[in-house]
């Protein structure tokens, strides 16, 4: 009578597997905080810039962890986070686009210095967040085609420029829905 052996060779469903892990810990950070937006009464028209910020730090915590993936020679990894990176991107530019459509723009009602701080960051983040757009697929192209020099070259320049569109559009959110006098 055989006797079948377990396959080990293959790690448990989430252990070794650090791209679920951190997808996991975004969802523990996210759902609970939107549930407690639409538990507390809060109108979907500030729920809803709170989850496009929330799309834009997760874009920022793929990039980071990404980066530090590549650093360590980490490619599944690094390929998982920036794959990640972009599709939170689309999603977040999706949903801006839509709430955008919806409420139109949204004016910062401060008048000092903290307008003028807010403007400078709001137009470098609308500026770079316009440029990074062909440059991203134009490195994942080049992932995808294994064309690795070229790629570390565009990611040099691209990762700097897509992680400060990422969190100058969280800094914007809480400028405007938070910070304002």
């Amino acid at each position: 009578m055989a006797t079948s052996i377990p396959d080990t060779s293959r790690p448990p469903a989430m252990y070794g597997r650090p791209f679920l892990w951190l997808l996991f810990a975004l969802a523990l950070l996210a759902v609970p905080a939107i549930g407690a937006m639409v538990r507390s009464r809060m109108p979907w028209i500030e729920i809803h810039p709170a989850i496009n910020a929330m799309l834009n730090a997760s874009s920022a915590v793929f990039l980071i962890s990404g980066y530090v993936a590549i650093r360590r020679r980490r490619i599944q990894f690094h390929r998982s986070c920036m794959v990640a990176a972009v599709w939170t991107s689309c999603i977040f530019l999706a949903s801006y686009v839509a709430r955008f459509a919806t409420t139109g723009t949204h004016r910062y009602p401060g008048h000092g210095w903290d307008k003028q701080l807010y403007l400078f960051v709001l137009f470098s983040h609308m500026l770079l967040a316009v440029v990074i757009v062909p440059m991203v697929v134009r490195a994942l192209l080049l992932a995808r085609r294994k064309r690795f020099v070229q790629h570390r070259r565009l990611a040099r320049w691209l990762w700097p420029m897509w992680i400060y569109v990422s969190l100058t559009g969280v800094t914007v959110y809480l400028m405007l829905y938070h910070l304002a006098a």
